[in-house]
């Protein structure tokens, strides 16, 4: 992976020349000939004439690999994309948020009846928005996306299978047998665990961003000087959107699963888990509808890097460390 930080005066900026569809935008090829004039920066865009003419909120944005922009075509292209995607979530959200109370609502009261008597169709519901939501995802590496697509659909058919040969032959629903059934986890989990994946995406490495800021603050200690000052600029922007609900439902989800399915935490501590993991997934849906379409778009210069020919790659990643290791001098 390239350098993430660029010239912030004079910057070698790729050449879109071909509009060949490659997911939801133009497969563009790059040349490294063209270059932006010096321009003014601010904090995670930056604003350019040259290249914003073009753009629907006239902001050049300063990707891992150059300047973009939101175009009509990117606004076309992602709007449908965007809604059933953010439906999808908010199916899953809803479904599992009423599920889950069932642990928490009195037993025989008819609001727990009727929840009851539907966990099987609010888990499938759940199910298919998620998938819905795995199906429109944007993720800038192919083969992420088609790994948490196999999670989910093992995790379907593990579902399936569990239900219809273990659950319906003892009268049980298939959450109420996970629940008595620890051991069923391994069955359902590949489908929590894309559901893992998808929410991690929405937190890009915020948590790795953590570690970068802990290890800038002991670096301060021993060194001093413009290189390390630059090096503090570059970590703080190493965040894209992430949430920080996001990133703490990454670590819940799987320790519920976990902590249920080797018997080492107790109910108490389960429930406590279960409300926390309720409350931020109404959360994580909800910000999803105030969000704007540039963060589902992400990092748009990767998209245009991962189109170029090898040679050009790394004709392009010579330059960018060229940039970076002269103004860090």
């Amino acid at each position: 992976m390239a350098l993430r930080v660029l010239s912030a005066t004079l910057l070698t900026v790729p050449k879109l020349q071909s509009s060949k569809k490659r997911d939801g935008f133009s497969e563009a090829r790059v040349s490294l000939s063209s270059s932006i004039p010096r321009v003014s920066g601010r904090t995670g865009s930056i604003r350019c004439q040259a290249l914003g003419d073009g753009s629907v909120d006239g902001i050049v944005y300063q990707g891992t690999y150059g300047p973009w922009t939101v175009d009509s075509s990117d606004v076309r292209e992602m709007a449908s994309k965007v809604i059933l995607y953010r439906s999808g979530l908010v199916t899953t959200a809803a479904s599992f948020v009423v599920a889950a109370s069932a642990s928490f609502l009195p037993e025989n009261s008819l609001l727990s009846n009727v929840v009851n008597e539907n966990l099987n169709s609010l888990y499938a519901l759940g199910a298919g928005g998620l998938g819905l939501s795995l199906f429109l995802i944007h993720i800038y590496v192919t083969e992420i996306k088609r790994t948490l697509q196999a999670l989910w659909a093992l995790g379907v058919v593990g579902s399936l299978a569990t239900y219809t040969s273990l659950a319906q032959p003892t009268g049980q629903n298939l959450i109420q047998y996970v629940v008595t059934n620890p051991m069923a986890v391994w069955f359902v989990g590949p489908l929590f665990a894309a559901l893992t994946g998808l929410v991690f995406k929405e937190d890009p490495l915020k948590i790795v961003d953590y570690v970068k800021k802990l290890v800038s603050a002991l670096q301060k200690i021993f060194r001093r000087g413009r290189r390390l000052r630059e090096q503090n600029r570059v970590s703080k922007k190493g965040l894209c959107y992430g949430k920080l609900e996001a990133g703490i439902l990454t670590f819940i989800i799987p320790t519920v699963l976990l902590g249920h399915l080797t018997g080492v935490m107790d109910d108490g501590v389960k429930l406590t888990l279960l409300a926390s993991w309720m409350a931020l997934f109404v959360i994580f849906a909800a910000r999803k509808f105030t969000q704007p379409i540039k963060d589902d778009i992400g990092d748009k210069s990767v998209f245009i890097f991962n189109a170029l020919p090898d040679a050009e790659k790394k004709a392009l990643i010579e330059k960018l460390q060229q940039e970076t290791l002269k103004n860090l001098d």
